[in-house]
């Protein structure tokens, strides 16, 4: 029983998984999408959700500061409910206020990763956080 996270961007959906226990994530891989022209990934995140064994899929919510919906947690809303259609899985939500931050902060400070190699992992390591996250307050229970 795996659960998979996602960072849902206008360009990119950074991917995790959990261990079959619900207790880690790990990152997986980033897919290469294009909202303004309807490509969205659908494809090659259902060869994931097969490989995986995945049972529940979390999106991040890129909530405003304040805790209110934007433009782009309205699109990550509306990503979710298309997946939670085309996979018939539950989907639920983790906020996700300051992962890609946090994420870049992290790769800067302990790794000293170069911009251009931080733009290629960035987004998974903000999946693998908001994964984290959400099985943390959880507390396990899938």
């Amino acid at each position: 029983m795996r659960v998979m996270g996602l960072d849902v961007g206008s360009k990119t959906v950074g991917i995790a998984v959990s261990d079959p226990f619900g207790w880690t994530a790990q990152g997986v891989e980033i897919i290469r999408i294009d909202e303004e022209k309807g490509k969205f990934g659908f494809e090659r995140l259902g060869e994931l959700v097969k490989e995986y064994q995945v049972t529940k899929l979390v999106v991040g919510l890129p909530k405003n500061m304040n805790n209110s919906i934007g433009p782009r947690a309205e699109a990550s809303m509306a990503y979710a409910e298309k997946i939670k259609e085309l996979f018939d899985l539950p989907v639920d939500f983790q906020d996700e206020r300051l992962t890609t931050v946090e994420a870049e902060r992290m790769l800067v400070e302990q790794a000293d990763v170069s911009r251009s190699k931080r733009k290629k992992v960035i987004d998974k390591l903000a999946a693998v956080m908001i994964l984290q996250n959400y099985l943390d307050r959880t507390g396990n229970k899938l």
